[in-house]
């Protein structure tokens, strides 16, 4: 196949026309049948995979952030991006593990899948909905989901999607039953503890492995063993999520001198108080509970941010060798690679931890397409997670899958936009990203980070445009999904020209008085109507 230089296409037609050397042939649809559900897909989105046809490695990292860490080097990660395409400015739907993960596999929105935790599963509580493995699936490909990939429990039927989405039964490694276990080891009494930060000697864990280490090598034997072209292998990475738990040599790689600590440690005056969580997935750790910090409102000590960050580049370290060791055996001019985050996660920033927020380092995250024929380029234009079903779907050919008149569209359609021709060099200004999220409460409390969806009351929805972060927290009916835009908790207004931290909320300047009526515009009108 040729090379296609940067912006040289003009259209998907053209992208897709790159992708093949010539037109398949000799369709063959596949047809789908389960006792329970119908299948939502129309045959005129079935096309004949070929040898053609490209794989698709997706990689899914829980929790990472969005590499802008300059400090922090990853160079397998690195490596991806500089043969690929990097969004600088992807972010995900909800920064929460569930929502963001249904999100993007099923191209929706949380309104629309109704998720906004963890205990309800859209085929059954909204529409059969299809998502992205599954049609793949239904045209020729043989899929496999290895680690996280769907978040396990209610929200994916505790099967993960099987067997709708899944050729083989999904992998989860067994040593992921010891993921909160108390497993580290305190060097001075050499008890065991359920610590956040927890580098470990790998043969003296359960099992003498980690959760990550058996999904490599469950990867690993795929790539080389599979026998079905094409595939989707999904592989699902734990880590950096909490507990920080990896091989302690990994601590030693990170120079201390490259840790520098959050430029706002603190909450910022002006940040409403709804837009406060209490980050009590981190303070329930046995390490920092013994520090004492004051509940909800409290700080990390200075000595235990340095600490953490540390430890969490670590974790990443960890993840992008094992991710080096997985692509040594992915044949790159033949597969089409993605990697990704559910969401990012705040270290410190504006005294917050974890996700559970509408801030830019819990939205934003890390979004490459290394596509074989495509030259690298970087791009700053705002994206969504949502975007990435379909373009994927664009970029092996399958036609005719229209955008959503509305929300809850049951029909076979996209709520995102194929990124293809911002790849090819259209469309570049004006792009923008909403997200949401969910809150009990306006004071913070012990329910604030991840509510249950009959505690929600107020959703921030927000929207991100190249300079701007705006948000809106309002009045939300749990049991009839509606919302009261006249009943406000709180608003945000971020300049990133000026403040790329989003610690100076300007909503209140007079000067930003029309930027905030034009944004709060755009948001109802997405919110509401589409």
């Amino acid at each position: 196949m040729q090379s296609v230089p940067s912006g040289a296409l003009c259209n998907t037609k053209e992208i897709r026309a790159q992708l093949y050397e010539e037109k398949m042939h000799n369709r063959s649809y596949l047809n789908l049948f389960f006792s329970h559900l119908s299948i939502v897909i129309l045959s005129k989105h079935l096309i004949t995979a070929d040898l053609n046809t490209k794989n698709i490695l997706f990689l899914y990292v829980d929790d990472l952030r969005h590499l802008h860490d300059q400090n922090v080097n990853l160079p397998n990660i690195n490596k991806i991006a500089g043969s690929g395409i990097t969004f600088k400015n992807a972010f995900c739907q909800q920064a929460l593990c569930a929502p963001s993960r249904n999100s993007l596999l099923t191209g929706r929105r949380p309104d629309t899948l109704r998720l906004y935790d963890f205990y309800s599963y859209w085929r059954h509580e909204v529409a059969n909905f299809t998502t992205l493995p599954q049609l793949l699936k239904a045209n020729g490909y043989h899929t496999y989901s290895v680690g996280k990939i769907f978040h396990p429990g209610a929200s994916s039927n505790y099967s993960d999607d099987y067997p709708y989405s899944w050729s083989e039964l999904p992998y989860h490694p067994p040593s992921d039953v010891y993921k909160d276990a108390a497993v580290c080891r305190d060097k001075a009494t050499k008890q065991l503890h359920s610590n956040l930060l927890c580098p470990v000697k790998v043969n003296e864990q359960p099992d003498k492995t980690l959760p990550d280490l058996q999904s490599l090598k469950v990867a690993i034997n795929i790539l080389k063993e599979n026998k079905y072209l094409p595939f989707f292998l999904a592989v699902g990475f734990h880590k950096p999520h909490i507990p920080l738990k990896f091989p302690a040599r990994y601590l030693g790689q990170i120079p201390k001198n490259n840790i520098h600590p959050p430029k706002f440690p603190k909450m910022p005056e002006k940040m409403p108080l709804v837009a406060w969580h209490p980050w009590r997935d981190v303070r329930k750790r046995d390490d920092i509970r013994q520090l004492n910090i004051s509940y909800p409102m409290g700080t990390m000590p200075p000595e235990w941010t340095f600490r953490i960050r540390r430890n969490y580049y670590a974790a990443a370290l960890y993840i992008d060798d094992l991710i080096g060791n997985l692509m040594r055996y992915v044949n790159t001019s033949n597969t089409i690679i993605v990697l990704t985050s559910d969401h990012g996660w705040s270290l410190g920033e504006n005294g917050l931890w974890a996700k559970y927020s509408n801030f830019d380092v819990a939205l934003k995250v890390p979004l490459i397409f290394n596509i074989p024929g495509f030259s690298p380029n970087i791009i700053h234009t705002p994206v969504e997670q949502i975007d990435v079903f379909p373009t994927i779907a664009d970029l092996i050919g399958i036609q005719g899958i229209p955008k959503c008149k509305k929300t809850r569209d049951k029909s076979l359609c996209f709520e995102g936009k194929s990124l293809l021709p911002i790849m090819a060099g259209k469309n570049q200004n004006g792009g923008f990203a909403i997200s949401q999220y969910p809150r009990p409460s306006v004071t913070p409390r012990n329910n604030s980070d991840s509510p249950r969806l009959k505690e929600i009351i107020i959703m921030g929805y927000s929207i991100r445009t190249q300079q701007y972060r705006f948000t809106e927290w309002i009045s939300f009916n749990s049991t009839t999904f509606g919302r009261d835009w006249s009943k406000v908790y709180g608003s945000e207004l971020y300049d990133h020209l000026f403040d790329p931290d989003e610690s100076n909320n300007v909503y209140k300047e007079d000067k930003y008085r029309y930027i905030k009526e034009k944004l709060l515009k755009m948001l109802i009108e997405q919110v509401e109507n589409n």
